[in-house]
């Protein structure tokens, strides 16, 4: 065993992404052929303070989340995670959405909204230790360290559903890669439009304090509802997305 986190006393190993999982969403497809299998990033699911504080994120169907990404190249591609969009909320047509902060180093968000084979919208966040950032519904997303140092960041999420990997897979990645250079565009995607780039969210929408820890939010986990019912969230999420 190794990299378990302790958080609160609770000491949890994680799930590791390897390298070989990212097959088929990397830039350096020549680099990876050659390349030898090791470890990427670290995911710590399901994570509580305390039973109390876990009986009732369960029974609000939520989950608090713990992702590590130490910096590293891949080929010519800084780190990143492999990306994934989110099912529909049953019986509505809106997809589940997700809060991010970062809780050490620093990260680039890039949400992806398609419609068949064309991608209608790109955002890019770069969000520092406390800064936090909502996943609107409809987009896909991807976390990318392009930095010197170990990124950790944390995720509330809906516990009722599975993120669904095939869509960004099955495009050879999103629609843009981080390199050294820049962002460069995915040819897989047509009409991939320019590139957002928008703010983290404002704290004090979730009710929180600049740089205030998120996980506090499990003392009233109704500021969380827009996880599990985003159709009722729409102006939140307009203002989230604007520049």
């Amino acid at each position: 065993m190794g990299n378990e986190l302790n958080f609160f006393g609770h000491v949890v190993a994680p799930d590791i992404r390897m390298l070989h999982d990212m097959d088929g969403v990397l830039y350096d497809t020549e680099w990876f052929r050659t390349a030898k299998d090791t470890e990427l990033y670290y995911m710590y699911r399901d994570m509580y303070r305390n039973e109390k504080e876990h009986e009732a994120i369960k029974s609000q169907h939520l989950r608090y989340d713990i992702t590590v990404i130490p910096p590293q190249m891949l080929g010519k591609e800084y780190v990143k995670t492999a990306g994934h969009y989110h099912p529909n909320v049953p019986g509505v047509s809106t997809s589940y959405s997700e809060l991010y902060q970062v809780l050490e180093g620093e990260a680039n968000y890039l949400f992806q909204r398609m419609a068949g084979e064309t991608i209608e919208d790109v955002a890019v966040i770069k969000a520092k230790a406390g800064d936090i950032v909502v996943v609107p519904p409809g987009y896909g997303h991807i976390t990318i360290n392009s930095s010197n140092t170990t990124l950790k960041m944390a995720n509330w999420v809906c516990g009722d559903f599975s993120s669904m990997y095939h869509p960004i897979k099955e495009h050879a990645g999103a629609a843009y890669y981080l390199l050294e250079k820049g962002y460069v565009p995915n040819p897989k995607y047509t009409k991939t439009p320019p590139i957002r780039y928008l703010k983290p969210t404002d704290a004090s929408m979730l009710g929180l304090g600049k740089g205030e820890d998120m996980y506090n939010l499990v003392s009233d986990l109704s500021k969380l509802d827009f996880l599990k019912n985003p159709h009722l969230y729409s102006a939140m999420f307009s203002k989230v997305l604007e520049k």
